[in-house]
């Protein structure tokens, strides 16, 4: 039967079967992902996403997973356009990880697989993951004192790790020479592999079923729909030109402060993101590369719409960036970015949100939180091998909304609640950790007519000798409090051996851990939102009883 009337356009409930097959194929990718993973931060963390991109390097259809990681996806498909063109086949898998290629930073690598469609090429299935490892100077990705992008780990432009169906040994032999897990990344990257082929085959039953031309008329009408919706959210808001800033604690060395200004314009239902007055870009790993930085835009711009709207490319439409060479959110090739995913995506965020606050405060919430990562490395006794452990436990919190309170340890803007802790009995199976405490931290979320969520206290015990790597924000600044809400309070990290006990700071390099050491943590709390003075007695008695607020 066609689904097309007589106007040439789909019938609707044709276009909305095709719409949820998309979403449902992305998923489940996802799905295949998390149960084939080799490492912790995959398997029990999520620090994944899939998502399907046509040929003109539009976003088609994405998962709930890391917002920051999907919206780059587009501008990594343009990277290997432009690199293969037509050198493309059924049966070839592509790889890359360059943040100067589409890529988010080194860490994370994009798997592709193109689907074909009556013999030409429609769509790209993609995977991007976070590897636990990626080589370079330090273990586990983050290495505080890179002053260039070289010392972050391998640099994989566009290439093809498959040819019609058969693995390039060569290719990831090389990959793998240069990480010191290579068990563990291969383990990885063939479950990425296995999501992007499981993507493939869902999108080839999918053209098999409707046609090429249904399929795609459906691709555009759904992008065109966002488009409609969206811009029926933005012509609501006053014209004008609004501005907010955001700050980074440190760049890990001499500068403090550095400033992500956000100059954003209203002009009927389109959006202009100005964020050329930001800083200078520095030596150090929080800068952001350009295709981070348009993901980081396109986030704010994900969080003010309705929840309902796909986040394609009909969304992002709205959107006009302007960034300036050189600057924190678009350096030049060489820098460090390693922390980007997190820092200054968040400030990004903040940055935009803060300044349409006085456009539509109705539909911005609270500061999410800022990351401050640790990883832990040393020697497993109960296998002999060697291990880098991730800390994604004792989450932030998450900002407050104008209809309610912020969740508790959520985590930060950049994944909205997409990161996960896992298991706290799995890791201590796993790894030689002993969690002694895990609990909300009382107090944290930023006051206001409805509260930050809370962050957490962890009280890690290490069992063995090993070292650390911190990567993160939020000592210094908070989550930042919106429309008359208070920041949320920020982290605390500390140190404990024996009776020696020091504060950990947010980019720090090798740090000793002796055995039997307590790494101490106190976790970050939303933004508020709304005048404190307009919180009821009843939500304050509410967060004494359930342990919110201090004693």
């Amino acid at each position: 039967m066609d689904a097309t009337t007589t106007r040439g356009r789909l019938d609707p409930i044709s276009r909305a079967v095709i719409q949820h097959r998309l979403s449902a194929i992305v998923e489940e990718m996802g799905e295949a992902m998390l149960r084939t993973a080799f490492s912790q931060i995959l398997n029990a963390s999520r620090d994944f996403s899939m998502g399907i991109v046509d040929r003109d390097c539009r976003l088609v259809a994405q998962a709930d997973h890391i917002p920051v990681h999907v919206g780059a996806l587009p501008f990594a498909v343009k990277a290997l356009e432009a690199r293969f063109g037509d050198d493309v086949d059924p049966g070839d898998v592509f790889i890359l990880n360059d943040p100067y290629a589409g890529g988010s930073h080194l860490p994370d690598v994009t798997i592709f697989a193109p689907v074909f469609a009556e013999g030409e090429r429609r769509l790209w299935a993609v995977a991007r993951a976070h590897m636990g490892e990626i080589g370079g100077a330090t273990h586990g990705g983050y290495n505080p004192g890179a002053r260039e992008i070289w010392q972050e780990g391998l640099r994989i432009p566009p290439m093809k790790l498959a040819e019609k169906g058969k693995l390039r040994a060569d290719v990831f032999e090389m990959l793998l020479m240069n990480v010191r897990l290579p068990r563990e990344v291969r383990g990885d990257i063939d479950a990425m592999i296995g999501a992007a082929h499981l993507g493939e085959r869902s999108l080839n039953a999918l053209y098999g079923e409707f046609g090429r031309t249904t399929v795609d008329a459906a691709v555009d009408e759904i992008l065109d729909g966002a488009e409609t919706r969206a811009r029926a959210i933005v012509a609501e808001w006053p014209d004008g030109t609004y501005e907010g800033t955001a700050y980074l604690d440190d760049d890990g060395r001499e500068r403090t402060d550095l400033a992500i200004r956000a100059k954003v314009t209203v002009k009927g239902s389109d959006l202009t993101v100005d964020l050329t007055g930001t800083d200078d870009q520095t030596d150090s790993f929080v800068n952001s590369a350009f295709a981070n930085t348009q993901a980081a835009v396109a986030m704010a711009l994900a969080y003010l719409i309705d929840a309902d709207i796909p986040k394609n490319d009909g969304v992002f439409r709205l959107l006009d960036v302007k960034l300036r060479h050189g600057s924190l959110v678009h350096p030049t090739d060489d820098a460090p970015v390693t922390l980007s995913t997190s820092h200054p995506s968040n400030e990004v965020v903040e940055a935009i949100v803060r300044a349409l606050q006085h456009a539509c405060p109705e539909r911005c919430t609270g500061g999410w939180s800022r990351r401050f990562r640790m990883s832990i490395t040393g020697e497993n006794p109960r296998n002999g091998r060697k291990f880098i452990w991730h800390l994604f436990h004792a989450r932030p919190g998450g900002g407050a909304s104008p209809k309610g309170d912020g969740w508790p340890g959520a985590g930060e803007w950049h994944s909205v609640g997409g990161i996960k802790f896992g298991s706290i009995e799995v890791s201590e199976a796993r790894f030689p950790l002993v969690f002694e405490r895990h609990e909300f931290r009382p107090g944290s979320g930023g006051d206001g007519e409805y509260r930050g969520g809370v962050g957490c206290e962890l009280d890690l015990r290490v069992e063995v000798p090993g070292y650390a790597h911190t990567a993160g924000e939020g000592v210094r600044h908070g989550s930042a409090g919106i429309a008359g809400g208070r920041d949320g309070a920020p982290h605390d990290y500390r140190l404990v051996t024996g009776e020696r006990e020091e504060s950990l700071r947010t980019k720090q390099f090798g740090v000793e851990i002796a055995p039997g050491s307590l790494v101490r943590v106190r976790s970050a709390g939303g933004g508020g939102w709304g005048d404190p003075e307009k919180r009821t007695d009843a939500a304050r008695t509410r967060d004494a009883r359930e342990g919110f607020t201090e004693a």
